[in-house]
């Protein structure tokens, strides 16, 4: 099965966003020889602890850092860019790496209100599935009679993905025929009956000729399974804070995570997190391929959010060496 790696270019506390980019470049071309499939990027606005809001010129800068894999958006927030802006970023980007470019797509805006005003965006128009349609024809076949042509673009056939976390991305991936993502490292409630939906409703297409979905899912690998859980911590207290309206940059790991959660929000950060591997090789392998049986993707993207970044590095490469595995 195919494994790919899902990065935010976490900013971790006492560092910068120019160590960040750094440090997600150093990732990406370790990954590539450890055998991910793709590299996903992801838009994020107005949040301290993350480096790649500008992401199609962070995924630039991956793919001339790397030689082989695929490198893409998981995803472009589609709400906050006119489609034809979208296709000549992505034109332009597969123009420059043939053959290599991916390019997921959500619903959500990335950000808040004040950031949608920021961003120029009507906050009450919904036009995503017009708006699908519409970069699917600029990526298409040249049309030299067309009134408006995305060059770079046209002809480059960029692989749209469609990304969720709720019924509505389903059904729409579904309906096109395009492959489907599913957010479940941080909003796994509807996974079950989207990805069935999903694969219920399919309709074979130009793109596609059967169901392709992917899932995501957090991994915290050490050599030490103490240390595993200890390397998790930063992601569960950053959740924490995101979600008490109080973004700020990766925290420090932490020993004491009882007493820095109250029990209540605990609960809450562990159940939207679920969808999470965690501890030593021997460990990861085992969750790893009982999501996988439960959920039978056709293709897995792993996450993680860790301060350490030798520590990240190392969590990804275990996880690696297990899916390497037969």
């Amino acid at each position: 099965m195919p494994y790919s790696l899902l990065d935010l270019s976490p900013v971790p506390e006492g560092f910068e966003a120019a160590d960040a980019i750094q440090n997600t470049l150093d990732l990406a071309k370790k990954a590539e020889g450890w055998g991910y499939h793709r590299f996903w990027l992801a838009e994020h606005h107005n949040m301290p602890g993350i480096a790649s809001a500008a992401t199609a010129v962070l995924i630039a800068l991956v793919a001339q850092s790397t030689r082989t894999m695929r490198v893409g958006a998981g995803g472009i927030m589609l709400p906050n860019h006119a489609p034809l802006t979208v296709a000549e970023a992505f034109g332009t980007l597969a123009t420059a790496f043939p053959d290599r470019i991916d390019l997921g797509l959500g619903r959500a805006p990335g950000g808040d209100g004040a950031v949608i005003r920021a961003l120029r965006r009507d906050p009450m128009a919904d036009s995503f599935p017009q708006d699908v349609m519409e970069l699917l024809t600029y990526f298409g076949p040249e049309n030299p009679n067309a009134s408006v042509r995305a060059l770079p673009g046209e002809g480059t056939n960029v692989p749209i993905w469609i990304l969720g976390s709720s019924l509505f991305g389903a059904q729409l991936a579904a309906h096109l025929g395009l492959p489907y993502a599913f957010a479940s490292h941080f909003a796994p409630g509807d996974m079950d009956q989207a990805l069935q939906m999903y694969r219920d409703r399919f309709r074979p297409s130009q793109w596609l000729d059967k169901p392709k979905a992917m899932i995501a899912i957090n991994v915290f690998a050490a050599d030490d399974a103490d240390e595993a859980h200890y390397l998790r911590t930063s992601m569960q207290l950053a959740f924490a804070r995101l979600r008490t309206g109080m973004p700020g940059k990766l925290p420090c790991p932490t020993r004491d995570l009882q007493n820095d959660l109250d029990p209540q929000m605990r609960r809450m950060v562990d159940q939207a997190l679920r969808i999470t591997a965690v501890g030593n090789a021997a460990q990861i392998d085992e969750q790893l391929r009982r999501l996988i049986a439960t959920y039978q993707p056709d293709e897995i993207i792993l996450t993680g959010q860790i301060h350490d970044h030798k520590a990240r590095l190392r969590s990804f490469e275990i996880a690696a060496e297990v899916m390497g595995r037969p």
